[in-house]
């Protein structure tokens, strides 16, 4: 490292700069929750549609899910995990190391754009929720055609912003108090929409066996025609597509940004809990409840949005789904954006900086037409930033093992890396030329890109100066290192001792909300196998749309009661309480 970085105080450097102290390190819980929640959002109501509109089968959908979130999951553990465990670094911080300063703010700058449109498209359908409640017109235009519909996301927004503002333990804390609920209500609108279903395939709304289910779903939901009547994908197709999703964060690197509080690598497959649940189980689920929702209301599945599906399955619980499906969606996005601004203005706090992205986020997301461009955006963002989750991955795995520096362009004092610059347009050029050429599969054009801009920059990287020993710089870097530790430990020191409220009222609290969400999933269960014939589904499917109602509003206010209680309970320790006497 330079002399200059060497003499620089610590404490006045922004946290988000420097690796996250041992102290702040989370457990695997945080992440199941955080993960869970990010990724069962209002989207899943279109993601499950979508592989109806493809003609997906419904073996296609069963196997090929599976297959490509496990080698989500895969991703996220074998490669971002390891990279942020090792470094406490977010991406955005790590790639100023080795990409120097001009590529760095490019990049930041183009994820600041991605995640920002993002978290709005998430806000928009929180709010389309909300209009639904309160029958505000459907905004069918790219702007907005009614004043009440701006103040819904004006409301909405405003929720998502203050929650993202608070940092990464707000985050995970939302997305944990979510992440139950959510997994019992998409388990429960396919158990309620399923005699309906039923009723329309084989004349009864009783099914005999798992034989009578792969039938409803394959005459009724993935029927192996697209919306043209044409033969659909296949499965190949569905796997790159479960893969590919989530490119942007995994093999793309986004994620570094969360999992760099991780404690142990392994806690990459915590990732599972977004995969395995969010986009295998909900896209089933949102599959079976559009189908449902299409013959009640007697229209195509692809003409259907979030509100419609959910209220028609889950009634006015469903229309709380999508709302806090998308806030907790647009919370980590947003999060994600702050960071990203924070590393382009790093004199401003990032408290300060997602406060920005937020105002600019809201009026954004009060235009309904960033909803209906959201999947060509995650298409392309996805191959737009695996080029530099490449290099990164080149610099820190590959790099040491071939004897080349890793932070060479740290070392040199450059503040712009050609063969970062490069590689990442060489990288662009060549997938999106694989694209224009139709050579490949959209969904599995990571995968040469990847390989392709890895061979690139070490090519390059050793013509301008990888290959070299820096030993001086290195020692620097280390011993800079050593006082960021030593600066954290005393930060660690004056930290208040913690305990766990573990009182009778928390502990009751807590059974209350596991409760709610045992009736609900009771009653969901009971409207799919307890129902002889429509009148006696109709009146089951009004009792669940009245109880889990009211579990919900239960289960929020006793699960968001216990978690303050749960909180840790500042004890100063006698430090503290020593440097306050003085």
């Amino acid at each position: 490292m330079t002399s200059q970085t060497q003499n620089t105080n610590i404490g006045n450097i922004s946290e988000e700069q420097l690796p996250i102290p041992k102290h702040k390190l989370k457990g695997w819980t945080h992440f199941l929750g955080l993960y869970a929640g990010e990724h069962v959002a209002a989207t899943e109501f279109v993601f499950g549609a979508t592989f109806v509109a493809l003609g997906a089968t419904m073996t296609d959908i069963l196997l090929g899910l599976l297959i490509g979130n496990i080698l989500a999951v895969l991703s996220w553990t074998f490669i971002t995990t390891p990279i942020a465990v090792e470094t406490r670094l977010s991406l955005y911080t790590y790639l100023q190391k080795i990409a120097g300063d001009s590529m760095t703010k490019l990049y930041n700058w183009a994820n600041v754009i991605i995640f920002t449109v993002i978290s709005a498209a998430m806000i928009t359908v929180s709010a389309t929720a909300v209009r639904f409640a309160f029958n505000i017109p459907a905004q069918l235009n790219w702007y907005p055609t009614n004043p009440w519909f701006v103040a819904i996301v004006l409301a909405v927004g405003f929720i998502v912003v203050l929650v993202a503002m608070y940092g990464f333990t707000a985050v995970s804390n939302f997305s944990g108090i979510c992440a139950p609920w959510l997994l019992v209500m998409f388990v429960s609108g396919p158990l309620i929409l399923m005699p309906a279903l039923a009723d329309s395939v084989i004349g009864q709304t009783s099914l005999n066996g798992w034989a009578d289910f792969m039938e409803i779903g394959s005459i009724s939901v993935w029927t192996g025609l697209n919306s043209n009547g044409e033969p659909g994908i296949g499965l190949l197709e569905v796997i790159g597509f479960s893969w590919a999703a989530n490119t942007i964060t995994h093999v793309g690197l986004i994620d570094m940004a969360l999992l760099r509080y991780a404690r142990k690598r392994s806690y990459g497959l915590c990732t599972s809990a977004g995969m395995l649940f969010g986009h295998y189980i909900a896209w089933i689920s949102a599959g079976i409840m559009g189908a449902g929702t299409a013959i009640i209301v007697q229209k195509s599945i692809v003409e259907l949005d979030p509100g419609d599906v959910a209220y028609q399955a889950l009634g006015l619980s469903g229309l709380v789904i999508v709302i806090v499906a998308g806030w907790t969606t647009a919370n980590a996005n947003l999060y994600r954006a702050g960071l990203a601004a924070q590393a382009i203005f790093k004199t401003h706090s990032r408290n300060k900086t997602t406060f920005m992205v937020g105002i600019v986020t809201v009026c954004i997301a009060c235009f309904p037409f960033v909803f209906t461009k959201l999947l060509p955006l995650l298409t392309y963002a996805g191959l737009l930033v695996v080029p530099v989750g490449a290099i990164v991955f080149a610099e820190h795995f590959i790099f040491p093992r071939i004897g080349f520096t890793r932070y060479w362009v740290a070392y040199r004092q450059l503040t712009h890396s050609r063969p970062a610059v490069v590689a990442w347009g060489m990288g662009l050029v060549f997938g999106f030329g694989l694209n224009a050429l139709d050579i490949l599969s959209f969904y599995y054009l990571f995968i040469p890109t990847w390989f392709f801009t890895i061979i690139v920059y070490t090519f390059m990287a050793r013509r301008h100066g990888a290959a070299d020993e820096y030993p001086e710089e290195q020692a620097n870097m280390q011993a800079f290192d050593e006082r960021v530790e030593q600066h954290q430990a005393a930060q660690a020191e004056l930290e208040p001792e913690v305990l766990q409220d573990m009182s009778k009222l928390t502990k009751l609290l807590r059974i209350t909300s596991l409760v709610s969400l045992i009736v609900t999933f009771v009653l969901a269960c009971n409207t799919m196998f307890f129902s002889v014939g429509i009148p006696d589904y109709e009146v089951n499917r009004d009792l669940f749309f009245t109880v889990a109602f009211v579990c919900t509003l239960i289960y929020f206010f006793t699960a968001y009661w216990a978690m303050q209680r749960k909180k840790m309970v500042s004890v100063t320790n006698t430090k503290t309480a020593a440097a306050t006497s003085i």
